[in-house]
């Protein structure tokens, strides 16, 4: 809760986020045997998008650009767009990374995560 009213906080001083650059809105669920992360893309492609897993953040990015090109007989026109987004979200417990899968429809992004089974623990002696 204090990272979300940090991000608003940070959000309204932010001239681009007021303008519509915004952030990624994202849920996290616990599907019981894994961790489900589920952010809202629209307007990206599934080439636009990379995810990337650290020890305990999924870290996501989207970077679009646009260029359009009107003229006629009085005017010549050129614009381009180009917008970047940027997203890290802490995962509740440790998850076997090496499972992880990704899919991306219709501007939704679900990254799910396989829990981490005892197996994959290590004991650390204490001397």
């Amino acid at each position: 809760m204090f990272e979300r009213m940090q991000r608003q906080f940070e959000g309204e001083l932010d001239a681009p986020a007021a303008l519509g650059g915004g952030d990624i809105a994202v849920d996290v669920a616990d599907r019981g045997d894994e961790y489900a992360v589920i952010a809202d893309l629209p307007g990206y492609d599934r080439a636009d998008v990379s995810v990337e897993l650290t020890d305990d953040a999924l870290e996501i990015a989207a970077e679009h650009t646009e260029e359009s090109e009107t003229a006629d007989d009085e005017f010549v026109r050129r614009e381009r767009h180009h917008q970047s987004l940027s997203r890290s979200v802490s995962i509740p417990g440790p998850v076997a990374a090496d499972g992880a899968e990704a899919t991306f429809s219709n501007g939704v992004l679900t990254v799910t995560l396989p829990k981490a089974s005892g197996e994959d623990s290590h004991r650390i002696d204490i001397d």
